[in-house]
């Protein structure tokens, strides 16, 4: 069995769920890299297995941002940001 296997937790364990959030106009195949490249650097950061990861990701109208995420996602829950952005809405 080989070594990174062994270091892996159950997949019982640990299930991360990865919601982005994004102005809309992404192409499916953008999005699709995207949620690719996450999933690896979940699965490296956290020592899961591929099957543990899922990833969603949500489009949102830019004139949205603000009311539907910034303010309800980012400024509410200070506590659960770990990047903050580098940007404050108008």
């Amino acid at each position: 069995m080989p070594e990174e296997s062994l270091l892996r937790q159950p997949a019982e364990r640990a299930m991360p769920h990865v919601i982005i959030k994004l102005h809309s106009g992404r192409s499916e195949q953008q999005k699709q890299k995207l949620a690719a490249e996450v999933t690896k650097v979940v699965m490296a950061a956290l020592n899961v297995g591929e099957e543990s990861v899922s990833v969603a990701i949500e489009d949102v109208v830019p004139s949205d941002w603000t009311e539907k995420v910034y303010k309800p996602d980012i400024l509410a829950k200070p506590t659960t940001i770990y990047k903050k952005p580098g940007y404050n809405p108008p």
